[in-house]
């Protein structure tokens, strides 16, 4: 059997075998995860490719009040999985993460009308080399990110309010200084998230626990992806004429 250290990560307590059994669980746990991320991501592209590129779809939407209510609805998907995340059956997790996912791409559906489509598959691509870099990293490191933790919060609070006020103020270059930031904290989180997620599982919550934390586990990773992405759509980004 494993048990966490006190501080990070965990010590085999047995022999070979049972780390060999144990390193094999945490195999499929995180496929798991990265499937759920992957296919919420394709979801994702595929709401935002089809309403974007449909005159009747996105007409209706982003040319009437009715584009906040579409801007504005992940956020109270994330409210709920914050607020509601212990009390969630692992079935009611995974619906909630599909449903997110698909109301994402409605929001995400304007990037086609400001991007060149060209311009968001290299982000995409950028984006996704950057992901899986810190992601793997968070894996594979034996340093404990949990030191870093508190102050990659701060920095997200941070940039979230700094883009608030500049939604008033409307200024390039504090928008550019805040994309980078926002880049440099995601990149964070996801090395330290991925980790996160390994220390959940080496406590051993049993089956139906552990298929939930991989529906958080991959609602907080693709969460990474997409703020990375969309911040360096806004960096280098190619813009309609």
């Amino acid at each position: 059997m494993t048990t966490p250290n006190a501080g990070y990560g965990w010590q085999t307590r047995v022999g070979t075998a049972d780390r060999a059994l144990f390193d094999e669980g945490l195999r499929r746990h995180m496929l798991r995860i990265y499937n759920y991320m992957g296919l919420g991501l394709v979801l994702t592209g595929l709401v935002a490719f089809i309403v974007g590129t449909t005159p009747a779809l996105y007409v209706p939407i982003f040319s009437t009040p009715l584009k906040w209510v579409v801007m504005l609805a992940p956020l109270a998907f994330v409210l709920v999985f914050s607020f509601r995340m212990q009390s969630m059956s692992a079935s009611g997790a995974q619906a909630l993460f599909w449903a997110f996912c698909a109301v994402m791409g409605l929001s995400m559906a304007s990037i086609f009308l400001v991007f060149t489509g060209a311009s968001i598959a290299r982000t995409f691509f950028v984006a996704a080399a950057m992901f899986g870099a810190t992601s793997l990293y968070g894996y594979t490191t034996r340093r404990d990110l949990s030191q870093f933790g508190s102050f990659l919060i701060m920095g997200l609070i941070g940039v979230v309010i700094a883009s608030l006020v500049n939604l008033f103020l409307a200024s390039s270059a504090l928008q550019f200084i805040l994309s980078v930031a926002g880049v440099i904290v995601f990149v964070g989180l996801t090395a330290w998230d991925t980790q996160s997620i390994k220390e959940q599982y080496a406590e051993g919550h049993g089956a139906e626990a552990n298929q939930k934390l991989a529906v958080f586990g991959a609602f907080s990773l693709y969460l990474n992806f997409i703020n990375i992405f969309q911040l360096l759509l806004s960096l280098i980004g190619q813009r309609e004429e």
